[in-house]
């Protein structure tokens, strides 16, 4: 911690700043905590020293110590003397002496401190520096006259050899340009014009010291220039006039609208820190109080109770703000409240209780409209209605809904209501507003009998979709499943028959007043209309109603696979060289199911056997077949037959078209081709006349049936002749 002090006041001392206490802690902290031993003397937070009140040295001069504490709590302390300096001698007995040169005789006596650069060792050789060097401060909008001195630049190599200065940075030979200048040869520091913190707070400068010639005596001094703030602004309002809405109900206390000024002085400064207070209200009913304001945040709030939209739906307030907490510079604007209207009113309904019938079975139907009256003004959340039902219903079997005009509510069937089960609902409905009451008020509420009418209601199958599972092979007229159903209207008493609703195949039949299923027709699980090994079939129940009603039942039949398809060949023709004859790959079909099918076996018949041969392949699914004997070029027919697993078998013949060729490489001679062309074309002819003798006859059969109706209608016209002449 080191005292940097230059007073040029005589004994005794007013009170103003003196000197700067500098302290560091490594830690780039700018506020540190002083105490002064000597309660005369006070030390701010940046380490400037001021006088309390005036005091007289006595001595000529005065010592005191002074504390300060670092970031981790430890106290440090520095003996500060203060010392009567006279104009013509500077000088401080300190490790950290300056001295000051003595003024020349045509040189006028320094009315600015002085910064001097630190002592040298011994010739123009410099030692380290050491200490800081104060802050320059400047209030903002100072009027002159300008050039205005700061401070003077000293170096002690000035009694040596002749020194030149020159300061560099923003403000000197950086834009702002020619802020800031200096006598080269005294190294008075000069400002040449106003300065204005809003624009720019500090400046950083550079001070240096050559001889005159070009050396360089001195290191380069830090001048760090701080404008100090000056109250200059005055507070502006966000807006000229703010507007806001206060409930006529709200008590004393309730915040209710913010007024928001700000200020571009110095933040945390007395210049920035403003405080609201209310000028006027108009009206002033029914008292001139009816609103205060926070000073500090400037949030409105309501003061007295008696706010009445219907007296008074509007105010008006003049709102000021000033600086310097409120003796400073201030500002108006105006607030513009409009009372707004709260809910004071409970609505209430038309009549209290109602007696309605519903049918039941139907969701969505409508029970009962319950209209409501409400004091409060109209289409506000005050006066709209909410509904709701605080009894009677506790299977959630009713809604309820508030209708469009907001004064009315409804309410409806959410489930289906059953008659059997429950034939009588009492509802208790409760109605408010949107908004909860401003004062305690009592809600209304109404009770709501709902009856519930009986209705014809269709059987019911149980279960709704059923499942059996039968082989395909069962005899006509087999009990396959009894599936009835149960009419829910017990009170009614009713008979339920039966009967097919939808049976694709017809293989069912419905015993009409069991509802017993049996077999109709064989039922055959290779069927197209069967899907997946399942037969679908709707089975119908009515009851004996004026107008029956009817219930349906889906009956899902799964058929077990029987082996009643025997395998088959599915080629009918094949074609074979009678050179190099290469096999030929023959695919079995089979309508029943794995269990029923593979592995197949396969056997020649009747003279087949004795120029062909076949095997089945490895996997027993396909037969092979294959030319035993060298025949000539013709149509043969090849009869086979092929068993299943199970022993059913089936024999399949086979038209083989024998041609003269090698191997894989299949084409017939050009005669046999020729007689092929003859063949198809004698067919051709005979189809031909085939369709001709069918059109000649049926021209035949239109003939005589014109003739005899031409015959009959003469015959007619005859005798209706005959009478006529009679």
């Amino acid at each position: 911690m080191l005292p940097v002090v230059f007073c040029h006041h005589p004994s005794p001392l007013p009170a103003f700043v003196f000197l700067l206490v500098a302290f560091c802690d490594c830690t780039g902290r700018t506020r540190i905590v002083f105490d002064s031993v000597d309660k005369r003397f006070k030390v701010d937070t940046d380490g400037t020293v001021k006088l309390k009140r005036q005091v007289t040295l006595h001595d000529g001069h005065k010592r005191f110590a002074v504390h300060a504490w670092d970031s981790q709590g430890k106290k440090h302390t520095v003996d500060v003397r203060l010392e009567l300096v006279q104009p013509h001698h500077h000088q401080l007995h300190h490790e950290h002496q300056v001295d000051l040169p003595k003024p020349a005789a045509t040189e006028a006596v320094s009315t600015v401190p002085l910064l001097l650069f630190p002592k040298s060792s011994g010739g123009l050789k410099r030692r380290k520096r050491d200490w800081l060097i104060p802050d320059i401060k400047i209030p903002e909008n100072t009027r002159g006259p300008f050039p205005e001195g700061l401070v003077q630049i000293k170096t002690s190599f000035a009694k040596e050899v002749t020194i030149i200065y020159s300061i560099t940075g923003a403000g000197a030979d950086q834009e702002p340009r020619g802020l800031f200048t200096i006598d080269s040869r005294s190294g008075q520091l000069f400002i040449t014009k106003p300065l204005d913190r809003e624009d720019k707070a500090t400046y950083l400068l550079f001070a240096h010291a050559v001889v005159d010639g070009g050396d360089k005596v001195e290191e380069s001094m830090e001048l760090n220039i701080i404008v100090i703030d000056q109250n200059d602004n005055k507070p502006v309002f966000k807006q000229n006039t703010f507007l806001g809405s206060v409930a006529e109900a709200s008590k004393p206390g309730t915040e209710f609208m913010d007024i928001v000024a700000t200020d571009t002085d110095e933040p945390g400064n007395a210049n920035s820190d403003i405080r609201y207070k209310i000028i006027s209200q108009d009206p002033q009913e029914p008292s001139a109080g009816m609103f205060s304001i926070n000073p500090v945040t400037g949030k409105l709030m309501v003061n007295s109770a008696g706010l009445d939209k219907e007296k008074y739906p509007k105010y008006t307030l003049e709102i000021q703000a000033a600086d310097m907490e409120g003796d400073g510079l201030s500002a108006q604007c105006k607030a513009i409240i409009t009372v707004t209207n709260s809910n004071n009113h409970a609505p209430q309904f038309e009549q209290p209780q109602y007696t309605v019938s519903v049918p039941e079975n139907k969701v969505g139907e409508l029970v009962v409209k319950m209209p409501v009256t409400d004091g409060d003004d109209p289409n506000t959340e005050a006066w709209a209605a909410k509904f709701k039902i605080i009894s009677g219903d506790t299977g959630g079997m009713f809604s309820i809904e508030t209708d469009i005009s907001k004064q009315a509510g409804i309410i409806k069937t959410a489930k289906p209501l059953d008659f059997e089960a429950v034939n009588k609902y009492t509802l208790v409905v409760v109605v408010e507003n949107e908004i909860p009451f401003a004062i305690p008020l009592p809600t209304a509420t109404a009770q709501v009998v709902v009856n519930v009418e009986d209705v014809n209601e269709a059987p019911i199958f149980n279960p709704v979709e059923k499942k059996i599972c039968t082989h395909e092979d069962y005899l006509v007229g087999t009990r396959l499943v009894l599936y009835s159903a149960t009419d829910p209207d017990t009170a009614m008493k009713q008979t339920v028959t039966y009967k097919i609703g939808s049976d694709p195949a017809g293989w069912l039949m419905v015993e009409k007043d069991t509802g017993v299923i049996k077999v109709k027709s064989p039922m055959d699980r290779e069927s197209p209309l069967v899907k997946d090994g399942q037969y679908k079939a709707l089975i119908l129940a009515m009851d004996n109603y004026v107008i029956p009603a009817t219930g349906t039942g889906t009956l899902l039949i799964q058929l077990e696979d029987v082996n009643d398809n025997a395998p088959a060949v599915v080629e009918r023709m094949v074609e074979v060289c009678n050179d190099e004859t290469s096999p030929v790959l023959l695919t079995v079909t089979d309508g029943d199911t794995a269990v029923n099918g593979a592995p197949y076996r396969v056997e020649l018949k009747g003279e087949s056997a004795s120029d062909w041969t076949v095997w089945m392949n490895d996997t027993k699914t396909g037969i092979v077949l294959m030319l035993k004997n060298k025949l000539d070029q013709a149509n043969y027919t090849v009869s086979l037959s092929v068993w299943d697993n199970h022993g059913l078998n089936e024999t399949s013949t086979i038209n083989a078209q024998v041609c003269n060729c090698k191997g894989v490489d299949f084409h017939c001679t050009t005669a046999l081709a020729f007689s092929m062309g003859i063949l198809r074309i004698i067919l051709a002819i005979l189809t031909l006349v085939a369709l001709m003798l069918v059109c000649h006859f049926s021209w035949r059969k239109r003939n005589i049936e014109g003739r005899v109706s031409g015959m009959n209608a003469s015959s007619m016209m005859r005798t209706e002749e005959e009478t006529t002449s009679v």
